[in-house]
């Protein structure tokens, strides 16, 4: 793939990030998002939990100078299915696989299994940054022509990001999550004065049962993580898995590998009762956000999970003076718990003509309804009437 701009070189695929410099690579992703970080990358690969095997291709796009320096770059993957990406597209699939056509493989800009906005576009901070962007969005369409397939699709992007590439003719999706924002509060009990008295009264007899059966909550970051505790840890991992989509994603050696590389980026919550971990969730740090990620237990107690997910996320962001808790995908439960729905972007290239019609017309109506959801959904939330949180 040429790019016309004598500014830049040749595109360029690898199927493999540690091919690529890890300094070069974060200069055009930043250092703040972890999910699309060289490390958190290459973990996935080199645990094989990201793997062509697995479904995962790795087909990284990267943009050169001149001077062979990396400008931009996409992690994108060769997929030949739909799980573990959380924007659903199972029903376009069977709706061109139904009229004769070939939905699988197609090409995914994502962080694989992670349900959490962040930059796709990935382009070095300079004066020539937008026109890197933009030559970065052209190749991703050359790189549709190049595989064959039947399109590429970018999923939790930024919506500066979104915007650009639907003026370059991608179709443009929204769906919804819900995070909780931080405003100024300095203790648990300044949030809980924010919320309705029943609701209030509702949020701490859950805290109060959550811990009632002697369960204590251990606090671990970077190198107070052990071996011993990831081993704890995937146990609960795996039993949640196993409950909810009948094999974990991520393996046992993807912890380790996250645990060596990336240690400040994580913090668990290790719930322990008769000297024995029972349950645990797993959190990513950005400069501003904390983003839960994963949960499970070998014991159930009720409003454990509501604890270790929700309060002890929202209680660590305030005395860390965050701004917000990313809890991840589903839940419209969140909102009694103060987490807010807001908007969540996607954009996709289709191939087919004709089904490029279709798709574009489904999303016209979907988000319409995505919109009015989630303004209904946010006239539900707990907060005294007149002190809802302003969204992002």
């Amino acid at each position: 793939m040429k790019d016309d701009d004598e500014d830049f070189i040749t595109a360029k695929i690898t199927n493999r990030i540690a091919e690529v410099d890890a300094a070069a690579w974060d200069a055009c992703a930043g250092h703040d998002n972890p999910f699309i970080s060289h490390a958190w990358l290459k973990a996935c690969e080199d645990s094989e939990s990201v793997s062509p095997s697995s479904g995962w291709g790795a087909s990284h796009l990267l943009i050169e100078d001149a001077d062979g320096s990396l400008s931009a770059c996409a992690p994108i993957y060769l997929k030949s299915h739909s799980r573990g990406e959380y924007i659903f597209d199972y029903g376009w699939a069977d709706a061109l696989e139904r009229a004769g056509g070939d939905y699988y493989p197609k090409l995914l800009v994502a962080s694989p299994f992670t349900p959490a906005t962040g930059p796709r576009l990935l382009t070095r901070p300079g004066p020539e940054r937008a026109k890197a962007r933009q030559t970065l969005i052209t190749a991703l369409v050359s790189t549709v022509q190049h595989y064959g397939v039947s399109g590429l699709h970018v999923n939790f992007c930024e919506q500066d990001e979104w915007n650009d590439l639907g003026k370059a003719g991608f179709l443009q999706r929204t769906d919804q999550q819900f995070h909780w924002f931080n405003d100024g509060y300095e203790t648990f009990e300044d949030f809980l004065d924010q919320l309705a008295s029943r609701k209030r009264k509702t949020i701490r007899k859950e805290r109060r049962e959550a811990l009632a059966n002697d369960i204590e909550i251990e606090v671990l970051k970077g190198g107070e993580i052990t071996e011993g505790h990831w081993d704890a840890f995937y146990q609960f991992y795996t039993d949640t898995g196993s409950r909810k989509w009948g094999a974990p994603y991520f393996n046992r050696l993807f912890f380790s590998l996250i645990g060596a590389s990336m240690a400040d980026k994580i913090v668990l919550f290790m719930c322990k009762r008769g000297g024995r971990y029972i349950a645990g969730a797993i959190n990513f740090l950005s400069t501003d956000t904390l983003y839960g990620r994963y949960w499970g237990c070998v014991e159930d107690h009720r409003f454990l999970h509501f604890e270790t997910c929700y309060y002890q996320a929202i209680d660590y962001a305030i005395q860390h003076g965050l701004a917000r808790v990313e809890a991840g995908a589903q839940g419209p439960h969140k909102i009694a718990r103060g987490y807010q729905p807001v908007t969540i972007y996607s954009a996709h290239w289709i191939e087919h003509p004709g089904f490029r019609r279709a798709v574009a017309d489904y999303l016209e109506h979907e988000r319409r309804e995505v919109s009015a959801g989630i303004d209904y959904l946010a006239d539900l939330g707990p907060f005294r009437k007149g002190e809802k949180q302003q969204l992002d």
